[in-house]
Parts: structure tokens; sequence; C-alpha cells
């Protein structure tokens, strides 16, 4: 983790949210192994929508690292709107992926960050 501004660090942010649930939007989390990313993020916050504060979590992908943002959309008029950042924001590198639960001793990975040989070439990206 890295990268990491809180609430109050962060300028001309809006209100602080209640505790509504926010909606989630994944992007580009396109590989085999985004899919399986994607789905843990998906599964953090519950599907029973609530448009009464109209919250927005973010999570983008973007060259192997996961950038995390929390908005809240305003409509200013009818023909225009505009976001606020509520916070906090953060970055996440993914160092490795473990099926079943958690057992660091025994468990068996499903994707592990190798440093030596994956961030060698800059073009293929895992997520």
């Amino acid at each position: 983790m890295s990268s990491v501004r809180l609430r109050k660090e962060i300028k001309r942010r809006g209100k602080d949210p209640i505790g509504h649930i926010p909606e989630i939007i994944l992007n580009n989390f396109t590989t085999r192994l985004g899919h399986s990313v994607g789905c843990m993020f998906a599964f953090l916050f519950p599907h029973n929508l609530q448009f009464i504060r109209r919250e927005v979590a973010t999570f983008h992908n973007q060259r192997d690292c996961i950038f995390f943002r929390l908005h809240r959309y305003i409509f200013k008029s009818e023909k225009k709107g505009g976001i606020q950042e509520l916070g906090p924001r953060f970055t996440i590198k993914l160092r490795s992926l473990q099926k079943g639960t958690f057992d660091s001793k025994y468990g068996d990975y499903e994707w592990v960050h190798k440093l030596w040989e994956m961030d060698i070439s800059r073009r293929k990206l895992h997520i």
C-alpha cells in the first residue's frame, strides 16, 4: 500500500460519508487474474444499492497498480453534474493471490509477484 492520503488531507473534499453503501466501479480488470481480483473487491461491498448519497468507490487498474478513490457525484442542474472526492485515496500493488482460506505456511498460491521476472518488461501486464 502506498500513496495513502487520508480524508482530512484531501483539499476541497466533500462532507464525510454517513455510512451508505457506495456503488462500485471496477476499471481495467480484464485478464483472468484481474477478474479474480475484481471479484474480491466487489465482495467487500454488499450489493444492495442505496442511491440516497450517490457515493462511488472506484478501483482502477493501471500498470499492475490498483488505485482506490471514493467520490460523490452531484447534479448541479439538469444538464450539468460533477464529482467530489471524499477520501481516503491509496494505491495497492498485488504481491500474491492465495487459493482458499489464508494459510501462509501450507497454502496454495494462485499467483505470486516475482520481482526478478515480472518487473523487467514494462509491456507485459498481469492484472
